[in-house]
């Protein structure tokens, strides 16, 4: 899963801002409880954000379904000097080996999840392993976003040794996005050589998203607009989540 996907993903995420968005995120931490000392990365993908937080003193977990993507996480932790535990898993089978005093997921994630009892699974397996009174934090893509800046539209990529054609398709009645992308990436040859992945995502809303949280044992205490401390408003493209385990 993700074999190709993982070759070019830290290239396409260059602009995602890791290091301010981890920041932002201890502080969430720090205002809502303390930082953890052991902290579950759900769909850590090739390990940005396990790194960081494991660069500021805290013991990480980094769980993904793609062994492609840990394997590029791994070969980043080894590099970096960090001893990280990755486990490769779907996130609706999580099992870990004790339980964490925080929880996270990150970029999305979740709305990769189109199956909604499958994404309530998710949220009550993170709680089972979360400690009691600790927080579990994640974003989400908003239905304005999947509706009104992905819809049905096209966009183009071009940055060095890389090409990236991505088409989306909106369904409506379901609130899931279908992404095609094409990825042309410029060889030792000079040559570009095309790859593709189709990817889905749900938007759910703001009362699925609470009622999965509540029915797991997680109790919502703010909804943030991106990067922010302020309440989203009807236009906000992704929102965080502060939960806390019951």
């Amino acid at each position: 899963m993700y074999e190709e996907f993982s070759k070019v993903y830290d290239k396409l995420m260059e602009d995602a801002n890791y290091e301010d968005r981890a920041k932002y995120i201890l502080s969430l931490f720090e205002d809502f409880d303390k930082k953890p000392g052991l902290m579950l990365d759900l769909c850590c993908g090739t390990g940005a954000f396990s790194n960081i937080f494991s660069k500021s003193g805290i013991s990480v977990i980094g769980v993904d379904v793609s062994e492609d993507m840990l394997s590029v996480a791994r070969e980043k932790s080894e590099k970096d000097g960090e001893d990280i535990l990755y486990l490769c898993q779907n996130a609706a089978e999580l099992d870990l080996y004790g339980t964490v005093d925080g929880a996270v997921c990150l970029m999305d994630s979740l709305n990769h999840i189109t199956d909604y009892e499958e994404f309530c699974r998710v949220l009550s397996k993170v709680s089972l392993f979360l400690e009691k009174d600790r927080l579990f934090i994640f974003d989400v893509n908003t239905t304005y976003k999947a509706k009104e800046i992905l819809g049905n539209n096209t966009f183009v990529s071009e940055d060095e040794n890389l090409f990236l054609s991505w088409q989306n398709e909106y369904d409506e009645e379901t609130s899931i996005n279908n992404i095609y992308l094409d990825f042309f990436v410029e060889n030792k040859d000079g040559l570009y050589v095309r790859t593709s992945e189709n990817i889905t995502e749900r938007a759910y809303s703001k009362n699925e998203i609470v009622n999965a949280l509540k029915n797991a044992g997680l109790r919502v205490l703010k909804v943030y607009d991106d990067m922010k401390k302020t309440p989203p408003t009807d236009k906000s493209q992704r929102v965080f989540y502060i939960t806390k385990k019951l």
